[in-house]
């Protein structure tokens, strides 16, 4: 797996783990850690997803995804109609 540039991941990591930090009340480091063990930062990492296209909020949205259903690709980024 080719991954994406560590500037990139900085970035969506500082940006997504304020969201979670302030959504859900977890220390900064705590709000990191959750992220970085989800699937949807691997998902992030993953250069051949394109990730990059989505915006740190859509990204929040997968991590949600992800810790309510187990799946980040049940949000709403990815679903269909025919879900």
């Amino acid at each position: 797996m080719t991954t994406v540039p560590a500037e990139f991941l900085d970035y969506y990591d500082s940006e997504i783990t304020t969201l979670i930090s302030e959504k859900y009340g977890y220390s900064p480091m705590d709000a990191l850690r959750k992220f970085v063990s989800s699937q949807s930062h691997a998902m992030l990492r993953d250069a051949s997803l394109e990730m990059w296209d989505y915006a740190p909020l859509a990204l929040f949205d997968m991590w949600e995804a992800e810790q309510v259903t187990g799946n980040p690709r049940n949000s709403v980024y990815f679903r269909t109609d025919d879900e």
